[in-house]
């Protein structure tokens, strides 16, 4: 029984760190972008977050070659240089996650955390649209239905942000860097982050497929190409603030824990997914979009419309339609109604 029960406890504990991490994520993004005091450079930030990324994936492959520095630099130059075509694949991915994580940061500042967390899941639609060309991977009815749910959810909680007159619906106290706000551009940065984090992931689970490279070796090619392409971004949109301010203007305590947070949100999920069945994650999803406007109301004042309440219920349903595979429920259903005796023997003597 024990083994079960481990299990049972990593599902719960997968399902609790994929909550917090697209919940508080999306609420320190938002947070960071509407408070008081010196605002720091989103691009450098990106940068950051990239080196923090590449140095936790350095660890954790030094661990995976028996913490041997002679092991971990063989690995990777019989990984990234004596396979110089796959190196280059690698450049797509780390081009467009560079990019994406920037347009992240743009919506931050233009959407309210609730609508921005909402917004996003519109990544669903994305990366079935690009695994259907890029893996030929075919969709049930059900899901299709579900990608439909989707984009009426987000079109409805779109609309409830703008009444009939175009003012902001949901009326938020007057916060640092709010007078500049443009719901259209971060609802645009949000769609463009969603179509690269759909064609980025593909492409990328694409590599992973089709060698056999360990994704702690990924990230660390994904990092290390990031970084020329993040540096060349931060010197091109803001080399100007950089040079008269510095690389880490306005960077505090609270901007380094959002880099961690960000570095290591992927890197954590990466490892508790495998645990975690399509129905946990739909409820991490649906509990962070519950969280964020919850939390929203009482940070931010947030006004929760019927409209918005309507749409994001969608899009809650939409997530669990999504990740409902009819085929699993069917093959349960034969079990049950033509059960193996071998089977049940053995279930007989485990109890």
């Amino acid at each position: 029984m024990a083994p079960k029960s481990t299990n049972s406890s990593l599902k719960y504990l997968s399902l609790i760190t994929l909550t917090l991490q697209n919940a508080i994520l999306g609420l320190s993004m938002r947070y960071s972008r509407t408070r008081s005091g010196d605002m720091f450079l989103s691009s450098t930030a990106v940068v950051m977050a990239e080196l923090v990324k590449l140095g936790t994936s350095l660890v954790l492959v030094f661990l995976e070659e028996g913490r041997s520095v002679h092991r971990l630099r063989a690995t990777l130059y019989n990984t990234i240089v004596k396979q110089p075509m796959d190196t280059l694949k690698i450049c797509v991915p780390s081009f467009v996650y560079i990019v994406q994580n920037n347009l992240l940061y743009v919506a931050a500042s233009h959407l309210d955390a609730a609508t921005y967390q909402v917004t996003y899941q519109l990544k669903i639609l994305t990366t079935a649209v690009f695994a259907v060309i890029i893996l030929r991977k075919k969709l049930y009815p059900t899901q299709w239905a579900a990608l439909v749910a989707l984009v009426v959810g987000v079109a409805s909680v779109q609309l409830a942000q703008t009444d009939s007159s175009g003012t902001a619906a949901s009326k938020q106290q007057q916060m640092p860097g709010d007078a500049n706000q443009n719901r259209l551009l971060g609802f645009g940065a949000a769609v463009g982050a969603c179509f690269l984090s759909g064609f980025a992931g593909i492409f990328f689970e694409k590599m992973l497929k089709g060698a056999d490279i360990s994704i702690w070796m990924r990230n660390i090619q994904l990092s290390l190409f990031s970084l020329p392409f993040g540096l060349l971004t931060c010197y091109v949109y803001d080399g100007g603030k950089i040079s008269s301010n510095g690389f880490f203007y306005g960077y505090d305590g609270f901007i380094w824990y959002l880099i961690a947070l960000q570095a290591g949100g992927g890197l954590i999920v990466a490892v508790v997914v495998k645990y975690a069945d399509n129905i946990l994650k739909g409820f991490a999803t649906s509990l962070a979009i519950i969280i964020s406007c919850v939390a929203s109301m009482y940070l931010f004042d947030f006004n929760l419309t019927l409209q918005f309440t309507v749409g994001a219920a969608l899009v809650i349903g939409s997530v669990f339609l999504y990740g409902y595979d009819p085929t699993q429920a069917n093959k349960h259903k034969i079990i049950k109604l033509h059960p193996d005796p071998d089977q049940e023997r053995l279930l007989a003597e485990k109890v």
